[in-house]
């Protein structure tokens, strides 16, 4: 009898650090599973100072509000669960709010036995979180949103007529989401910043003003799940200037076919953010819909069936794997397409039909069998499009390109140079991490499934510095995402990969 086989697919080729030192910092603050709504301008929590820990008992809660803390950029104010998991499944209106915060952590890392701290499990009606009303410099990660009817996520304050957030007036610096779990969602997965870059009408008092919506600088999106929702995946807009969007895994976006609200990662009116090392597929709509102001990359990322499901007897509903135009591309402006693996777009690999745009380049892209055939793989709407295409590997068969059968790994006899491919392990069961330290550390790891639940642990004691390995066997291991976290005294890493049978 034939054995099952195992491969190995990392769905990034980065792994970030991020620091634990904020959870060990001056007051720690136990905050009890029945309290819901947390105001700094009132007590006990107006005692609360930068760099203090407020510690959320493990339990049920119907929702949870922060509300007016501000730390500093040295001492944040750091919020954790502690002995076990805040559990939000709820009737209300939100999960959890953020409102009119600065400088603070919100983070599910408070026990190791979960991977996802707070778990928004139901909102009945609205989103599964929402940080705004002028909050700023916020860092969110290790929350599990599902099971809601509008967005998992909002990171946004809107224009009012108070004037406070107008584009003039106020800036969203340092919005940071990552290791986060977004699943089933009525709206957007997470949706960051506005998508009225070029302004907006709104009513006071009876009057009809113009109004502009806050920019957001310093964005950072990365290593997060999203799955099922039923608009656009991960949705960035008005983020002009350091924005990044990486190694972030996108599964079937769009179920619910809006037009104008599909793709797996959409880069908005009036962003600047370079899209790379993310794992797009299956969406019914585009996979990187590129609406930006120009001057950015989207490079390195591995998109599987955009369109797949977007009515598949209908040629006429076009999908692509990427798609550019000029929405709010500043003139002279380039785009820079590279390194992408693109598999099984329903119409075209890449469609670009900026014009605004100058000295454009689309070079080193895998495109393999586009609905269009083999004037589909990259399409220029306009002779006015000004695009070098280099080195593009272009062909109507992955078998042509050297693709194991059952997975998108590749084989060695590949033409293929390009590694951006997920790889087969060659054992079938045998998976080796790679992390570095800087002085002798007793180090850990922990592997957690989709749910956040810990599955495995090992230990690795008095490690010198340098570079070292945990070699795993994951015959064990359950099918689908696997998580993992190596904790090294207060920093830790995280990642994931998926396990295929």
């Amino acid at each position: 009898m034939k054995k099952s086989a195992f491969y190995i697919i990392p769905i990034f080729l980065m792994v970030l650090i991020y620091n634990h030192e904020t959870l060990a910092q001056k007051n720690r603050i136990i905050v009890p599973a029945v309290t819901t709504y947390l105001d700094a301008n009132s007590s006990p929590y107006n005692k609360v100072r930068p760099g203090d820990t407020l510690f959320f008992e493990g339990g049920n809660k119907e929702y949870l509000q922060l509300k007016n803390f501000l730390g500093s950029k040295e001492k944040p104010i750091v919020f954790v669960n502690v002995d076990g998991v805040v559990t939000i499944n709820t009737d209300f209106y939100y999960g959890i709010k953020i409102a009119n915060c600065r400088y603070i952590r919100l983070t599910g890392t408070g026990d190791i036995k979960y991977f996802y701290g707070f778990v928004i499990s139901r909102v009945k009606g609205g989103a599964g979180m929402s940080v705004g009303d002028l909050s700023s410099d916020f860092e969110i990660d290790h929350i599990s949103i599902s099971n809601c009817p509008i967005a998992g996520v909002y990171a946004k304050t809107d224009p009012d007529c108070s004037r406070t957030s107008l584009r003039e007036n106020f800036t969203q610096y340092n919005t940071v989401f990552h290791n986060n779990y977004i699943s089933n969602t009525g709206n957007e997965g997470m949706y960051i910043g506005s998508s009225f870059y070029s302004g907006e009408t709104i009513d006071c008092d009876g009057q009809r003003i113009n109004v502009f919506p806050s920019l957001l600088s310093g964005v950072k999106v990365y290593n997060n799940i999203v799955k099922y929702t039923g608009w656009d995946g991960i949705q960035i807009g008005s983020a002009s200037t350091d924005c990044e969007i990486m190694n972030n895994l996108v599964m079937y976006d769009s179920q619910a076919g809006v037009d104008f609200q599909m793709s797996g990662i959409l880069i908005g009116g009036g962003s600047q953010c370079d899209c790379y090392n993310n794992y797009i597929y299956r969406g019914k709509g585009d996979a990187v819909e590129s609406l930006g102001l120009g001057n950015y990359k989207v490079y390195n990322n591995v998109i599987i069936d955009p369109g797949y499901n977007y009515y598949p007897d209908d040629p006429s509903k076009m999908k692509y794997g990427i798609y550019v135009n000029d929405v709010s591309c500043i003139t002279g402006n380039s785009f820079s397409i590279l390194f992408n693996d693109i598999i099984n777009p329903k119409t075209n690999g890449i469609r670009f039909s900026s014009t605004r745009s100058k000295k454009n380049l689309i070079a080193s892209n895998v495109i393999i069998n586009p609905g269009k055939g083999s004037t589909g793989y990259i399409v220029l709407t306009s002779p006015s499009c000004d695009v070098l295409q280099k080195n593009n590997y272009l062909s109507m068969t992955k078998k042509a390109a050297g693709f194991a059968d059952t997975t998108y790994s590749l084989l060695i006899t590949s033409p293929l140079k390009i590694n951006s491919f997920p790889f087969t392990d060659p054992s079938g069961s045998k998976l080796t991490i790679t992390y570095t330290i800087d002085s002798i550390r007793d180090v850990s790891m922990d592997v957690y499934n989709l749910n956040g639940e810990q599955v495995s642990h090992f230990n690795q004691t008095k490690m010198s510095s340098g570079t070292h390995n945990f070699k795993l066997d994951i015959t064990s291991f359950p099918d689908g995402v696997v998580l993992y976290t190596i904790r090294a005294g207060k920093e830790a890493l995280s990642g994931k990969f998926v396990k295929v049978k």
